[in-house]
């Protein structure tokens, strides 16, 4: 049989299989579509957060917005992109961390411009994580610190998300928040489960992705919740 790899993906037992007028095996067929889901998820992950991005220069606002949710998701991100190329992971379990770090970078620069002045401990947060992530990145740590911080970097994104959710259920609001972001976050956590779990990645990264279903769940649960009201209120003054 005629090798047919692309981008990591082996076609060959599928279409050997169809061609001879059978449908694929489960083994040979879950593999495919692990790999074809995990590139689905980098390709949408270049722009999963442009929606929020947009949203926040149209209003010129970040009402809403919880700044040390964003801040803690950059942290995070950078953490398991540098454990995942330090791991040697294919790119197609992991790729979308490259995107969502640089627009999570970007997005933190927006919310810093529109809450003018900063406050001096933002100040230290940012200067400390442009010394630090460097080193981080570049995998010049200790392996068992490097376990340990990958380890620590689940709880940092749950942490990045009680803020927000608290926020948001304290005001009954929420604000700015982008609903498309917020689902693309939702169903990207989802088929990560499935697609680390069919790469052999290791259960941390599996668990991480489920944290990220509950947390990404209960705030796209708010949007839906918290904008119906208002939207009863329209229909009464109308």
């Amino acid at each position: 049989m005629v090798e047919m790899k692309f981008l990591g993906m082996d076609f060959s037992c599928a279409v050997g299989s169809l061609s001879h007028g059978q449908f694929p095996e489960k083994d040979c067929l879950l593999p495919l579509i692990s790999k074809l889901l995990g590139y689905c998820i980098v390709a949408a992950s270049t722009t999963v957060k442009l929606p929020q991005i947009l949203k926040i220069l149209k209003n010129n606002s970040v009402r809403g917005l919880s700044v040390l949710s964003f801040e803690l998701e950059v942290v995070g991100y950078t953490i398991a992109l540098a454990y995942c190329l330090h791991k040697g992971l294919p790119f197609s379990a992991y790729g979308e961390l490259a995107f969502l770090l640089i627009q999570g970078i970007i997005l933190v620069a927006i919310i810093y411009y529109y809450t003018q002045p900063l406050g001096t401990k933002t100040w230290i947060r940012a200067l400390l994580y442009c010394a630090i992530a460097p080193t981080i990145m570049a995998g010049q740590i200790d392996p068992f610190l490097f376990e340990a911080l990958y380890a620590s970097q689940h709880a940092i994104f749950f942490c990045a998300r009680i803020p927000q959710i608290w926020a948001n259920f304290k005001n009954k609001s929420t604000g700015e928040l982008s609903f498309l972001t917020s689902l693309m976050n939702f169903a990207g956590s989802m088929v990560r489960v499935f697609t680390s779990m069919q790469e052999k990645a290791p259960m941390s990264v599996v668990m991480g992705s489920v944290i990220g279903i509950m947390t990404n769940g209960t705030i796209l649960s708010q949007i839906i919740m918290y904008q119906k009201p208002s939207t009863k209120k329209e229909k009464k003054s109308d």
